[in-house]
């Protein structure tokens, strides 16, 4: 597969928040998007907006710009219609741009790229949190004995966490099958240009340090920044 890099030059005015329900109560819809007061946004972002019904048919296509190439999305309104109004609102309101992917992992069982926090540190989310929309029909892991484990496959893209109903803004890409408890929302997956730099990250591996030459688990030794996510028409 041909990789074409492609850093796309940022400009423009960052949308204007919108006025809307109040920002210190959960929104009213089926997603109850709910403010984390104790966690405060990394960067000013209302509330998404939260109609009844969600819509959940179709599929929606985004792009991530970085410094190492396009991540081309492809987001399944059916499989996660909450999680998917999020991440586009995110998107719509330049949450990602200019955010490093702050963790690569690169375990014989779990091969990630995780991104999303605009702080760097994977502490930092968008001041709500929201339900999980967990997969059901993921395939046992062969890795795993006990069968509770998953096949989160290459091309996954999904929601990180800090346990049950705790969804933010932090979502990771699969770069090669992974075994994980079902506990993560899988909301879209990554177009085969996306895979191509995935692959580029991965391969070089992660950061070392002056205690851990040869590292598993920890920023990516090439900087992958989010310059530009952008939705689709």
């Amino acid at each position: 597969m041909v990789c074409t890099v492609v850093v796309l030059g940022v400009g423009g005015a960052t949308p204007a928040l919108a006025a809307g329900a109040d920002p210190t109560q959960p929104t009213a819809g089926p997603c109850q998007y709910t403010p984390t007061p104790d966690d405060p946004a990394a960067r000013p972002v209302p509330l998404p907006r939260d109609p009844s019904p969600t819509p959940s048919r179709g599929t929606v296509h985004t792009v991530l710009f970085t410094n190492l190439g396009p991540i081309p999305l492809r987001l399944d309104r059916a499989a996660a219609p909450c999680t998917v109004q999020s991440f586009l609102h995110l998107v719509r309101h330049r949450f990602y741009d200019r955010t490093i992917c702050h963790r690569l992992t690169a375990y014989p069982t779990l091969s990630v790229l995780q991104c999303g926090d605009p702080t760097g540190t994977g502490e930092g989310g968008p001041g709500y949190q929201y339900r999980d929309e967990l997969p059901t029909n993921l395939p046992p892991a062969p890795t795993d004995p006990t069968g509770v484990r998953r096949v989160y496959a290459r091309g996954v893209l999904a929601m990180a966490n800090a346990g049950p109903d705790t969804n933010g803004s932090q979502f990771f890409l699969v770069y090669a099958n992974s075994a994980l408890r079902p506990n993560y929302t899988i909301f879209g997956t990554v177009d085969p240009a996306g895979l191509c730099t995935l692959d580029r990250v991965a391969a070089g591996g992660v950061q070392p340090t002056p205690d851990d030459p040869a590292p598993v688990d920890g920023p990516p030794a090439r900087r992958t920044e989010i310059i530009r996510a952008l939705a689709l028409p």
